[in-house]
């Protein structure tokens, strides 16, 4: 089992989740989206993820003082 951290990643037209490499998520998802979805963004890191790191980033740069 490896230690690299990995991001939920989900499409909810496939009903999927999967867990990805945190350096191979943005491939993998532009990977899916394209062979699954012509192309159209349906596939993303898990909203929850995504809004702890917009605001992990908020805090960093004092946007939330």
């Amino acid at each position: 089992m490896s230690d690299e951290p990995t991001v939920p990643v989900r499409c909810p037209e496939c009903k999927t989740e999967t867990r990805v490499a945190l350096d191979e998520v943005a491939d993998a998802i532009e990977r899916h989206n394209a062979n699954r979805h012509d192309g159209d963004e349906v596939a993303a890191v898990a909203p929850e993820v995504r809004e702890h790191i917009a605001e992990l980033a908020a805090d960093d740069l004092g946007l939330t003082e």
